[in-house]
């Protein structure tokens, strides 16, 4: 790998710089074909992913933890993985309806770098982030496909540093730092050596959601599976909470609605205040008590 600006050669090792024996041909085959190649390849990622699930769950039991005490997730990377995790945190506060510093995305070169590829921007640590943004408290998640970018390295370096705990995701099992928590994923070498936004990053997004949405559900943003921390902004919303306390507790959709305006649009409160038959005051009490997990607030209520 050269850098324009310096001229600086860094020959990196990883699975995924590595030349696939089975894609060799992809230029000289049939359209119908390349897709197959490309398709074969990624069929491949959901096992490695599969592969990784014990550490995933380490990594997840951290971030829970992180944002119990007071603390924040903090994602880290650079090119498709830094997107991958902005994409990731900004979806959360919408879908789960969290703070939104409960998970913060430190992508190498800023805003700029989401829209337009700035390659030499990960070759820079990313220790001034997160001495400038992460606490002892913290949990900070390098994504990186290589496990080597300067900039994720630089991170959870100053992270350890800080005491805080750290995760490094990487498609490659050979890293220079040693994390709390190393999520492997042995993709292998992508149909186009090299171009890690194909099976690398495909596994770095399965792994972002699966990780972000495992603490969602541990901190009881969820019943059961439903989305029952969503605030009602729009129509489609407000349309959507109605159906998700009919297919929570079975009642008819005019008493869901009746609840829901007796709870101000608070579909939390509106759900235990029905499983509970308690009325919406008590049923805010016990949320607030058991820090918004339903379950937890539905057993005070019981007991």
């Amino acid at each position: 790998m050269t850098s324009p600006r310096n001229g600086v050669v860094v020959r990196v090792e990883s699975p995924t710089e590595q030349r696939n024996p089975r894609t060799t041909d992809i230029d000289r085959v049939p359209t119908l074909d390349v897709l197959r190649m490309i398709n074969d390849e990624d069929s491949t990622v959901p096992a490695a992913v599969a592969a990784a699930l014990p550490e995933l769950a380490e990594a997840v039991d951290l971030g829970v933890a992180a944002i119990m005490s007071g603390g924040r997730v903090h994602y880290v990377g650079a090119g498709t993985s830094g997107r991958l995790a902005t994409l990731d945190a900004a979806e959360l506060v919408p879908t789960f309806n969290v703070p939104a510093d409960w998970f913060v995305a430190h992508h190498a070169g800023g805003s700029e770098a989401l829209v337009r590829a700035v390659e030499e921007v990960e070759d820079s640590s990313g220790a001034a982030q997160i001495r400038r943004h992460a606490t002892a408290e913290d949990l900070v998640v390098g994504v990186t496909a290589s496990g080597r970018t300067p900039f994720v390295i630089g991170a959870l370096e100053e992270a350890r540093a800080l005491g805080a705990r750290t995760v490094l995701v990487s498609n490659n099992a050979s890293v220079p730092f040693t994390p709390d928590v190393l999520v492997a994923l042995n993709t292998g070498p992508e149909a186009i050596a090299g171009s890690t936004r194909m099976k690398a990053g495909s596994a770095q997004k399965l792994v972002l959601t699966s990780f972000s949405t495992a603490v969602m559900v541990k901190l009881g943003r969820t019943y059961s599976n439903l989305m029952v921390s969503m605030r009602a902004t729009n129509a489609k919303l407000r349309g959507r909470t109605i159906r998700i306390l009919h297919e929570a507790t079975g009642l008819p959709v005019d008493d869901c609605e009746r609840a829901l305006a007796d709870a101000s649009g608070d579909l939390k409160v509106a759900l235990v205040h029905l499983l509970s038959g308690e009325p919406a005051e008590r049923a805010a009490a016990a949320l607030e008590d058991t820090k918004g997990h339903v379950r937890n607030a539905l057993d005070r209520l019981a007991g």
